[in-house]
């Protein structure tokens, strides 16, 4: 049995930062996960080795605490493997702190008030029209990668090169537009999917959308072409339902162009879907009672 008093005379100055340290980097690596599949399975993972090990111990099983002490290096090797894409994003995010060291070689090109005033102006017209679209923004990670799966354009961004490029039945209008600064790097860009659940009307294009957002920092602005409603992708969340203005409020935080805080911004854009989803849930009950009424009036009457 530990005597607390012998524990606190081993507790030094030294001793005070390694905890910390350890600390911290579990709190960033459950900060990092929060939100994503990686949660649950933590989750169960924590409770079969805490199901096992204390069955294990608690009824003297020597046969089973063999089995858990030779799995031990190959659990060690397995989490990088099963966590690969978390512990990429982390190490991305990681990156991102050190944004003051950038030197002057980096890629990262800055967007304009005229390049969101394009995208903006493009995505209303996509709407009205109802053409699908997908129009993903580089910001500090690079997609080179899945620039080079689409078709290289590297032309100047204009609102009806946009339109142009969503037209139906149009080569490139069933991939991604990728945008760098106040360029068309690529279009018709295949993206990753995210696994996440989604509603069952979004289909393949809010989940690419989605996808990338996940894998990367960059921003996704997508079109539904059954609706016409715009969402916009960031950070692995969907906002759904957005306005002209509340668009470009949003991508002017988002690329800098803009100063807000992540916190205002994330605030604001929810209300803006939740006021989005209301007005939309009321126009379907408006519409249901017209139909009901117009069903009775058409009922013939008995009697």
């Amino acid at each position: 049995m530990f005597e607390l008093p012998w524990i606190f005379t081993r507790i030094d100055l030294r001793a005070i930062v390694d905890i910390c340290s350890v600390a911290l980097i579990f709190f960033w690596l459950l900060w990092v996960i929060q939100g994503t599949r990686a949660a649950q399975l933590v989750r169960g993972l924590v409770i079969l080795v805490v199901a096992v090990v204390g069955a294990a111990n608690l009824f003297h099983l020597q046969a089973l605490n063999w089995l858990l002490r030779q799995a031990l290096p190959a659990l060690i090797i397995a989490i990088p493997v099963v966590f690969q894409p978390e512990l990429r994003r982390a190490l991305e995010r990681l990156g991102h702190t050190g944004a003051w060291l950038r030197t002057p070689l980096s890629s990262h090109e800055v967007q304009t008030e005229e390049t969101i005033e394009e995208i903006v102006r493009a995505v209303q017209q996509l709407s009205r029209l109802r053409y699908g679209a997908l129009i993903v923004i580089e910001r500090e990670t690079g997609l080179q990668d899945y620039a080079d799966r689409g078709i290289p354009l590297d032309a100047t961004l204009t609102q009806q090169l946009l339109v142009n490029i969503f037209f139906p039945n149009s080569p490139l209008h069933d991939g991604a537009v990728i945008i760098r600064g106040n360029r068309i790097l690529s279009a018709g860009c295949v993206l990753p999917l995210s696994e996440n659940p989604l509603d069952p009307q979004m289909g393949t294009r809010h989940r690419a959308g989605l996808g990338i957002t996940e894998e990367s920092d960059a921003v996704a602005v997508i079109v539904s072409e059954e609706t016409g409603q715009v969402s916009l992708a960031v950070n692995g969340r969907l906002y759904r339902n957005l306005d002209a203005e509340r668009l470009r409020r949003a991508l002017r935080a988002l690329l800098h162009v803009e100063r807000a805080s992540r916190r205002r911004l994330t605030e604001a854009l929810d209300r803006a879907t939740r006021a989005a989803g209301s007005e939309e849930h009321i126009a379907k009950e408006s519409e249901g009672d017209t139909a009901r009424e117009d069903a009775r009036a058409s009922a013939p009457r008995l009697g």
